[in-house]
């Protein structure tokens, strides 16, 4: 989402990255992150977009694994799983879009083709923060609409959400393509260039109402896995050890998903508000690397620890399934 941040330090012109800057903060002048780039001077290369492009690598390979597992396994087609293909295809193309970044920064320059990456890394993390809030909306309704959750009016609310989400992500990445960027004001430039500040502005705001929106149905989500778990304790007349168990192990488990995204983009988002395109870069690589590192534990978290697609992993890696490996099957509840 926010993390459009296709970044260019080069030694070139005062307006952009001082000469030296390879370290990430260091020179007088203008410091902000610049996505932008011309023909003249060839860029030093810079140990941070070096991190980026390796950090996109690694997700594109974990997350291209993920919508292979979901498009190879025909059982793997309940809505549960079309969101989490959703989220994976979303955190691949953010992981191209690094890499593609870095690509057009020291080896294709070209301010147009500057533009199209950015607008593209702005749409690729967009709907990957876009799927993990129809997740979260999906889980919610697996819990508090358990009896008709396998219907077709859910299928359809699922695919709803998702085109909503892609539709809206792309035109987001569409605005800076279409003109809202900063390449000919430099005054207007933000943290992240050629973004504007009212565009990053905008994009944070739009993250503080999902994260908002996503705690919201988390906090819910855990009061309706306590209900149920002292519901099923009294039913068997007394409260057993496993039930303060489970119900502690549900609720560590939503912390630590919530946890890992607010940790991984808050910092960005809130830098992207209050940070001066006059601060040292370093500020901005520092604060949006760990956003894109959301990418590379997304697929952990929603994919690899789910059991179908563990089994599915087995028939695609080995041939065949070893009967004699357990699986159980997994509701969207499951947490």
């Amino acid at each position: 989402m926010e993390a459009a941040a296709a970044l260019n330090e080069s030694g070139a012109a005062a307006p952009r990255l001082p000469a030296g800057g390879g370290g990430g903060g260091g020179g007088n002048g203008s410091a902000s992150l610049e996505l932008s780039s011309r023909p003249p001077a060839p860029a030093a290369l810079n140990p941070w977009d070096v991190m980026l492009c390796v950090s996109g690598t690694a997700i594109a390979c974990e997350n291209a694994l993920v919508v292979a597992i979901i498009c190879y396994s025909p059982a793997l087609r309940t809505p549960m799983f079309v969101l989490v293909g959703s989220l994976a295809t979303a955190d691949l193309l953010a992981g191209l879009g690094l890499i593609l970044n870095f690509v057009f920064q020291y080896v294709i320059r070209s301010e147009t083709v500057s533009l199209l990456t950015v607008g593209f890394l702005v749409a690729s993390f967009a709907a990957s923060v876009s799927s993990l809030l129809a997740i979260t909306v999906d889980r919610y309704l697996s819990l508090y609409n358990a009896l008709t959750y396998y219907s077709e009016r859910t299928v359809l609310c699922i695919h709803t959400m998702l085109a909503g989400a892609w539709g809206v992500s792309l035109c987001l990445g569409l605005l800076p393509v279409l003109g809202w960027n900063c390449l000919h004001d430099r005054a207007a430039c933000s943290v992240v260039r050629p973004l504007t500040k009212s565009n990053v502005t905008l994009l944070s705001a739009s993250f503080f109402l999902i994260f908002l929106i996503m705690l919201h149905l988390y906090i819910e989500i855990c009061k309706i896995v306590c209900r149920h778990a002292h519901q099923i304790a009294l039913q068997q007349h007394f409260l057993t050890a496993s039930h303060y168990v489970t119900t502690k192990k549900g609720v560590s488990t939503l912390a630590i998903i919530l946890g890992t995204f607010g940790a991984s983009w808050l910092p960005f988002a809130i830098y992207c508000v209050v940070g001066d395109p006059e601060y040292p870069s370093v500020y901005t690589y520092a604060t949006l690397l760990p956003a894109t590192y959301n990418s590379m534990i997304n697929p952990i978290i929603y994919a690899y620890r789910n059991q179908e697609i563990q089994r599915s992993m087995w028939v695609l890696f080995c041939g065949c399934f070893q009967a004699k490996v357990s699986f159980r099957s997994r509701s969207p509840s499951d947490v």
